[in-house]
């Protein structure tokens, strides 16, 4: 009995005179060193995560506003020719490069002249589609950079933050055992670390859940945007070919003539 008091008053003396600090900092300080590493490593993936956040944010919207511009300009009825002229010069950007590829496979294809043939015309349509079409696949490669960090983030950094859960809650219960007490005097720290451990792998996680969701369905319409203008560009090329056919077609210059015409035509298709 006297030894029992004996562990009581000594625990109680033990949890009066240690006091804890239960800030963040604090927490990360007094945790044990694979905890530590644990917190580091979730820090870290928080804050790439947000660098990666923040850059495809910022660049998705710039790349869509270009192309509005350069759809504008695409449809206004400037000639094909001076447009891939003017905008080969700017600052290029994954419309541009793909209007350019498109371009540079037609005035290859051209160069000694228009062929006569069918079968030469379809190899030429074909070229030009496939140009730009690797021209879209080296760009969205580009654009994708970072999101597998995102998908990593996302999936695995709670898990990681319960493995600190765990690690933290196993020092408590060895705390217990090497004091034999259970006041919170002894628990706190341990499941406090614990549970600090839990949230920053919830921070970490749930915003890179969210972006890579968000920049998912934003590169996948941007990309279709790609495809939709290779599938025009396509057909005004194949009209300029048809009409060279029938013996209707512009001549000189490149064989594109003006764009004024091939958007007259457009609405009189629709």
């Amino acid at each position: 009995m006297t030894n029992a008091v004996d562990r009581a008053v000594d625990a109680a003396n033990v949890g009066a005179s240690v006091v804890h600090d239960f800030s963040m900092w604090g927490l990360f300080m007094q945790a044990d060193m694979i905890v530590k590493v644990v917190m580091l490593a979730l820090l870290f993936a928080s804050v790439w995560s947000w660098t990666i956040i923040i850059d495809k944010r910022m660049t998705l919207k710039r790349l869509n506003n270009r192309a509005d511009r350069f759809e504008d300009a695409f449809w206004s009825g400037e000639p094909l020719d001076k447009l891939y002229q003017r905008v080969k010069k700017g600052k290029q950007d994954p419309v541009l490069k793909t209007f350019a590829a498109g371009m540079e496979e037609w005035q290859n294809g051209i160069s000694g002249g228009m062929p006569a043939k069918e079968s030469m015309q379809a190899s030429l349509r074909q070229r030009v589609e496939r140009a730009m079409s690797i021209s879209i696949n080296r760009e969205m490669h580009t654009l994708e950079r970072g999101m597998t960090f995102l998908a990593n983030v996302g999936s695995t950094a709670t898990f990681v933050g319960l493995f600190g859960t765990v690690w933290g809650i196993m020092n408590s219960f060895t705390a217990i055992a090497s004091t034999q007490n259970t006041s919170l005097a002894v628990v706190a720290p341990g499941i406090a670390e614990a549970l600090f451990a839990t949230a920053l792998g919830l921070v970490a996680a749930i915003p890179a859940v969210i972006a890579y969701n968000k920049f998912t369905n934003d590169l996948r319409r941007y990309g279709d945007r790609l495809d939709a203008f290779v599938a025009e560009f396509a057909a005004i090329l194949s009209r300029h070919l048809d009409n060279f056919e029938s013996g209707r077609g512009p001549s000189g210059g490149t064989g594109t003539g003006s764009h004024a015409n091939a958007k007259k035509d457009d609405w009189k298709v629709a």
